[in-house]
């Protein structure tokens, strides 16, 4: 039941990309800004939550924490497909992101917890195949479902979220709770949501505003202000929202700067496959869905073939590789891409390499991160890595904005190449960490009950 639940989470991502490009002809005359906070809002909540539902978890349970956040993603998914207006649909993203935060990290703590510490790694990334198998899924249900009308692509979370939280009541294991202490800080978890908010809404307003008008650099300027503070108070707090000492562990930090790298790349491919499908080659959802399911459909193949590869060589060459071949294939769309429809030279072989790419990379980011983590910090530090990556899957999208600017046609063409040039050298860039990543670990940080 944690897989299903896990699916139905990673489900949402795809089906909400796909389904963008008809919010806005349903909420018009909403802005390709304004519909950047269909994904961001949720994006960005899920960042600012995930900590706290992760050592939330590790101090009353993984079980119950899990359970909750099942049936706040269930209920808030109906009032997604309910909302009757833009900012309504935002505000209830919010609350779903809320619902996902409880469930992903103790998920992995829960999946964790029936393996021996030999299996950890083939877990971690099985857990992340998951995903996989949700974005292979989620392109063409996400297009059939729009087909019919874009709420439907909420309404679906909900049978299944009643059935994962029915079979998890019986069947979940009860890991015994691990931390008595404090929550995480409450205030640092408001300060880096204004901080990211702030950053983003910048970059998606700025081509409608101007780069600077006192309201971009307004936003800029609270930006910048909460991240200082946020990392003032972090340093400072008796229980912190986030960890830093944990970033002190070489393979950890490695791990969480190539999530982050390989998470904005990411993103932006993700969007603005979706965005040039339907606004450029004038494609209907379901066809647009249809024509991305050979990438995403990939990755849990790749994840699997690979498992017995990763526990022979070490994370770090499957994540050099995997980076490589997602930053080939962005670069393949950037050089080929045409306003008339070319599937089979444009878009098909791009998604073949960057859905290798991402079964190397992203799993195995996941897997190393976790793997260096004592055993008591599995939930929170798992919530850390996921932390990063939504933080960089927002900071992606409002990039593909700035770039793209308020509108998507014909004209953009442009925009899409630096897009896509840009997403190539973030890749590049995740290729650097895996190759510290395959150097043998250095020797071991003074007790991390020091800070």
């Amino acid at each position: 039941m944690v897989v299903l639940a896990v699916f139905m989470t990673n489900l949402d991502l795809w089906i909400v990309n796909v389904a963008l490009p008809d919010l806005g002809t349903s909420f018009a005359p909403a802005t390709l800004g304004d519909l950047s906070w269909v994904l961001n809002g949720y994006a960005i909540t899920l960042a600012a939550l995930l900590v706290v539902a992760g050592r939330l978890g590790d101090r009353v349970g993984q079980r119950p924490v899990f359970l909750v956040g099942v049936g706040v993603f269930t209920a808030a998914s109906l009032a997604c497909a309910l909302a009757p207006s833009l900012w309504f649909l935002v505000l209830a993203r919010v609350v779903q992101a809320a619902g996902a935060a409880a469930q992903l990290p103790t998920s992995l703590a829960l999946l964790l917890a029936t393996v021996p510490a030999d299996r950890r790694t083939t877990a971690t990334r099985g857990w992340a195949a998951v995903g996989g198998l949700a974005a292979a899924a989620g392109p063409v249900l996400g297009g059939l479902l729009v087909e019919i009308d874009w709420r439907w692509v909420f309404v679906v979370n909900v049978p299944i979220g009643v059935l994962a939280i029915l079979a998890g009541r019986a069947t979940l294991p009860r890991p015994a709770a691990r931390e008595n202490g404090p929550l995480p800080d409450a205030g640092g978890a408001a300060l880096v949501t204004i901080a990211v908010a702030a950053l983003t809404g910048a970059l998606v307003q700025a081509p409608s505003w101007g780069w600077g008008a006192p309201r971009t650099l307004g936003l800029l300027a609270v930006a910048v202000v909460t991240g200082v503070w946020f990392l003032v108070r972090t340093a400072r707090h008796a229980s912190p929202l986030l960890e830093l000492h944990l970033l002190r562990l070489p393979r950890f930090g490695l791990a969480n700067m190539g999530t982050m790298l390989f998470g904005v790349s990411f993103a932006i491919m993700l969007l603005s496959n979706v965005l040039w499908c339907q606004d450029v080659w004038h494609w209907s959802a379901l066809r647009t869905g249809a024509a991305l399911v050979p990438g995403p459909a990939l990755v849990p193949i790749v994840t699997v073939l690979t498992t017995r590869l990763a526990a022979r060589v070490g994370h770090g060459p499957l994540v050099t590789a995997g980076g490589l071949l997602f930053a080939a294939g962005i670069t393949w769309r950037a050089i080929s891409a045409t306003a008339a429809p070319d599937y089979v030279t444009d878009l098909l072989p791009s998604m073949i390499l960057t859905g290798t790419g991402v079964g190397l990379a992203l799993g195995t980011l996941v897997a190393a991160g976790v793997q260096a983590l004592p055993a008591n910090r599995a939930a929170t530090g798992s919530a850390l890595v996921n932390s990063f990556r939504q933080i960089s899957s927002a900071v992606g999208v409002a990039i593909l904005v700035t770039i793209l600017g308020t509108r998507v046609d014909l004209t953009s063409i442009t925009g899409f190449r630096v897009a896509w040039l840009l997403a190539a050298g973030l890749a590049l860039a995740t290729t650097v960490t895996g190759l510290a990543l395959s150097r043998p670990s250095p020797a071991a940080l003074p007790a991390l009950s020091g800070r």
